[in-house]
């Protein structure tokens, strides 16, 4: 007989249950825990008051405004020239140049012969001239000479009074032939000296611009120029507002572009006129021939008006921007302020302030271009940066 025998179910034990609820508590237990802790310590950053470290305020090295006489000068900027640049060129007919005596540079005397034209032509002119002379000499001598001997024997009748008159404008007519041609002499004589072109005056050839063979013209190029007893000038311009503080005999130190030797001089003359374009006038400086000071040198003169008293500050302190120049000041809260200042000049211990600043303001003296406006700064004063 068969039995068959139903299979019990399994059931759960009480002890496994209970691990595994005590395993989920214990679970939880430690993220609860760590969100508390999270939260505690996000809390506490949160928390944190900003407190400013006195360590992280920049160090600035700050002078005062010093005060030194400075000078008062004003500018002339021009060109080296002649005083008397004179032209020379052909004064009579046009000629090919045959001669040339002179280069540029050299000094010649008044009178001396520089260039000569051609004179093929004027020589055997002034030769018939001279034969002319000479025969008509001749005849005023020999009808002179007739009409005496008429005077002598007409008083006893042997000529007729009219033959006494012929003879008489015989010997006028012959003189006056004479006349004539001298001074058709003279005229070619004078042609043929200004074919020799001379200098005008003692001096020093500036430029010569002819050669032998070329063809020169009255009215033309000038073949030379001429610097009159090699006397030179710096010629100028002057802003309209220095103008004034100019005086004939003025001393002037002048510098050409590139040296640094100074060439004394003085004020000679001044200018009338202010240009209504540029607004400049024009100066004048005599100067003392010198071998360098060569016409038309670029050069640049300073003359010295008055002295003043200004304040000054090192270069390294003003600042320059699209609004102009500025400098920064330390105030009593030790905050860089801005201030925009007029810079008047440069001197060897800085530049000159005209207006914006004075009294004992500290001046940030170097790297101000890293501060910005309203900013807390430790000033420290640099005992060097006064004057």
């Amino acid at each position: 007989m068969n039995v068959f025998v139903e299979p019990l179910q399994s059931t759960p034990s009480p002890v496994v249950g209970r691990r595994k609820l005590w395993a989920a508590v214990a679970i939880g237990a430690v993220v609860v825990a760590v969100v508390v802790v999270f939260a505690v310590r996000l809390t506490q950053a949160l928390g944190v008051k900003n407190v400013p470290n006195r360590d992280s305020i920049p160090t600035v090295s700050v002078t005062e405004v010093g005060v030194s006489s400075v000078p008062t000068t004003v500018s002339i900027i021009g060109t080296i020239a002649a005083r008397y640049d004179m032209p020379i060129g052909v004064e009579g007919d046009a000629g090919r140049v045959a001669a040339i005596y002179v280069e540029a540079g050299d000094h010649v005397k008044r009178g001396q012969v520089l260039a000569r034209l051609n004179v093929s032509v004027l020589e055997p002119q002034v030769a018939n001239l001279e034969a002319v002379l000479e025969e008509a000499r001749a005849e005023a001598e020999l009808a002179d000479a007739e009409y005496r001997r008429a005077q002598a024997v007409g008083a006893s009748g042997a000529l007729s009074a009219e033959e006494t008159q012929r003879r008489k404008s015989a010997a006028v007519t012959a003189a006056a032939k004479v006349k004539v041609a001298a001074a058709q002499l003279t005229e070619a004589q004078a042609r043929l000296a200004r074919a020799a072109v001379r200098a005008p005056a003692d001096g020093i050839i500036l430029t010569r611009n002819v050669e032998v063979g070329q063809t020169a013209t009255p009215g033309g190029e000038a073949l030379f120029r001429l610097s009159e007893n090699g006397e030179i000038e710096l010629r100028g311009q002057v802003a309209e507002q220095d103008l004034p503080l100019l005086k004939v005999g003025q001393a002037v130190s002048v510098r050409l572009t590139g040296t640094a030797k100074v060439y004394e001089g003085h004020v000679r003359l001044l200018g009338a006129v202010i240009d209504p374009q540029t607004r400049l006038g024009m100066a004048r400086v005599a100067l003392t021939p010198d071998p360098n000071l060569r016409p038309g040198a670029f050069a640049r003169a300073e003359v010295t008006v008055s002295n003043a008293d200004r304040a000054v500050l090192p270069q390294t302190a003003v600042l320059t921007d699209d609004k102009g120049s500025y400098v920064l000041i330390v105030n009593a809260q030790h905050k860089v302020e801005r201030r925009a200042v007029h810079v008047s000049g440069i001197v060897q211990n800085g530049v000159t302030i005209a207006d914006g600043i004075g009294g004992k303001e500290q001046v940030v003296a170097t790297a101000g271009a890293f501060l910005q406006e309203g900013e807390l700064v430790n000033p420290v004063l640099n005992a060097l940066g006064r004057t």
